[in-house]
């Protein structure tokens, strides 16, 4: 018998001791103040967690959703890869071809 209840998932475990490792890093909480600084990282998160490019939004949606992104990284529920820094972020859809 197989309780419904009782959902065993190893993406729960993976979650959890993704978690744990965010939990033991020492990070700076954001403020609204902080939407240029962390603006790779926010548009890194846009795209992972809301499947959105940073350049398909108005400047008032990009200002909103990241009121929600500072709220995640202040309560430590985003992925270590966030807080330990992200050089460049996904920011638009177009696929450019550069020739070199």
């Amino acid at each position: 018998y197989i309780d419904p209840d009782k959902k065993s998932s190893g993406k729960r475990k993976d979650k959890d001791r993704k978690h744990s490792k965010t939990l033991k890093l020492n990070i700076q909480e954001l403020t609204k103040d902080d939407y240029f600084s962390k603006n790779n990282e926010f548009a890194m998160w846009l795209k992972k967690e809301r499947k959105i490019f940073f350049s398909d939004l108005s400047s008032d949606s990009a200002r909103d959703l990241f009121t929600e992104f500072v709220a995640e990284w202040n309560n430590k529920e985003l992925e270590p890869e966030y807080y330990e820094g992200i050089a460049t972020g996904p920011r638009t859809s177009h696929k450019w071809n550069i020739k070199r």
